[in-house]
């Protein structure tokens, strides 16, 4: 469904990311891990358009989408939710999944937000209040569900559980997981390695702009080099 071929993306002079490639097949969980600062986010944003590359291409449904607008990659079936949620606070959550589905008819936005409201029932009992008063968690599944309401067949999610309680980590993994059941394509960056290895189906370790791990997740979880670098003792 998606893959990245020799990605290089600059911040100026720095380069932060150094010859990326990696794929998503149709149906996957794939989970990007790594340090602060290796080029996670980067490189998703790379993908929905909001940076661009220097060299390399990104090709999404044998549709070169390199150098397409935001709006027509999210109208080809991408849907970015990004790190730090970045809902619409003074917004009600019922606008901002409006806005979510900005594309779409009056008549198929409605038939999505009650489909949210099953998916996400605390996003239902609050649909009239403001976005900002919202818990950290209900918030980030706000973002999930406004990612959601233009009804993408690839779903890309950057750091879900980031400043999260445990008890909400574990609902936003649910959630993660019940997608991945209804047949939606993830591309997850994920610090929080443990649930990244539980959910996903394949993992790429990044460091500094570079992949440099590849595996089935079932291989990872036991590979001493993510137990040492990223698990936090040494084999």
């Amino acid at each position: 469904m998606l893959e990245l071929s020799d990605i290089r993306v600059f911040y100026g002079n720095i380069r932060a990311l150094d010859g990326v490639s990696f794929r998503v097949e149709t149906g996957e969980l794939v989970a990007i891990i790594g340090s602060n600062g290796a080029g996670k986010s980067t490189t998703l944003k790379t993908i929905s358009g909001l940076l661009r590359a220097k060299t390399g291409t990104v090709t999404y449904e044998s549709t070169d989408i390199t150098r397409a607008s935001t709006d027509r990659i999210v109208s080809l079936g991408i849907s970015h939710c990004p790190e730090g949620r970045r809902i619409f606070g003074r917004l009600s959550v019922r606008e901002n999944l409006v806005l979510g589905g900005i594309q779409r008819s009056a008549s198929d936005a409605d038939l999505e937000i009650a489909r949210m409201f099953e998916l996400f029932p605390r996003l239902g009992e609050r649909a009239d209040q403001p976005g900002g008063t919202l818990s950290g968690g209900e918030q980030q599944m706000l973002a999930i569900a406004r990612a959601l309401m233009s009804k993408p067949r690839l779903l890309i999610l950057d750091e879900p559980s980031l400043g999260l309680a445990p008890l909400m980590v574990e609902r936003v993994f649910e959630v993660v997981g019940e997608l991945k059941r209804q047949g939606l394509t993830i591309l997850l960056v994920e610090q929080n390695v443990h649930h990244a290895l539980e959910v996903a189906d394949r993992v790429y370790v990044m460091e500094t702009g570079r992949i440099t791990i590849e595996g089935t997740a079932e291989a990872l979880r036991h590979d001493p080099r993510i137990e040492g670098a990223y698990l936090g003792y040494r084999a």
